[in-house]
């Protein structure tokens, strides 16, 4: 479990203070799937990156399972158990995607264990697994791999930046067949088949939550938006 408390995160920008993330008090809870949503630069990547570690707050505090986590660093959060798959996966020329799936798994996989995590985002994985993880696999290509790489880190929450970005409408179904209900998952997204899936929803509105509830609820509320946040396609 996640708790967040009266977080805020402020920059310089022309030389004036901006506040990006502005009083955030909200909890993710375990054996739960909560999207975060909203218009772009309401601060979604921001608080994702402020729950991992990769970016500090301002001022305010976070909570892992009861433990005040606001200093440590990405790497301990990390041995902890959170986990961060990025919007756009970063690539490693020289290695091969088999050593990716033991690095992130911690563990010699055998041939047929590492294919399990490239079958789960729908990849043959004969045609991969010996492949290097660069710049000559397509967009969608790279983000399904990055989403293996994730299960294979495994952990007690899950942080997925927009992991429907680059990927095929057919994907649709295999992402949402990765989340499964027995840790704390928090999802960035604007795609309503990812938000139907969520227990709840965050939404962020100029760095602030407009709206945290039931997912039922929140996706009527946003649906009646003069200007939806929720894509359809």
């Amino acid at each position: 479990m996640i708790e967040l408390k009266h977080i805020y995160y402020t920059i310089m920008d022309n030389e004036k203070e901006k506040t990006l993330l502005n009083d955030i008090n909200c909890t993710f809870y375990d054996n739960c799937i909560t999207a975060i949503t909203g218009q772009n630069g309401s601060g979604k990547s921001t608080l994702t990156k402020i729950i991992m570690g990769i970016l500090s707050p301002t001022s305010g505090k976070i909570y892992f399972n009861g433990k005040d986590i606001t200093d440590t660093t990405v790497d301990e959060r990390a041995k902890m158990g959170i986990t961060y798959a990025f919007q756009q996966p970063v690539t490693f020329r020289g290695i091969t995607i088999k050593e990716l799936i033991d690095i992130a798994s911690k563990e010699d996989n055998s041939l047929s264990k590492a294919c399990e995590y490239l079958s789960r985002v729908g990849i043959c994985a004969k045609d991969y697994i010996n492949r290097e993880f660069d710049k000559t696999l397509s967009g969608g290509e790279q983000k399904r791999i990055e989403l293996a790489l994730t299960l294979a880190k495994g952990g007690e929450c899950v942080i997925f930046d927009e992991p429907e970005a680059g990927i095929d409408l057919w994907s649709f179904d295999k992402l949402n067949e990765i989340f499964e209900k027995n840790i704390c998952y928090i999802v960035v997204s604007h795609q309503s088949r990812l938000l139907k899936r969520a227990d709840k929803i965050l939404v962020l509105e100029n760095g602030k939550v407009s709206n945290f509830g039931n997912s039922n609820e929140i996706i009527d509320k946003l649906q009646k938006y003069k200007c939806k946040l929720v894509r359809e396609d």
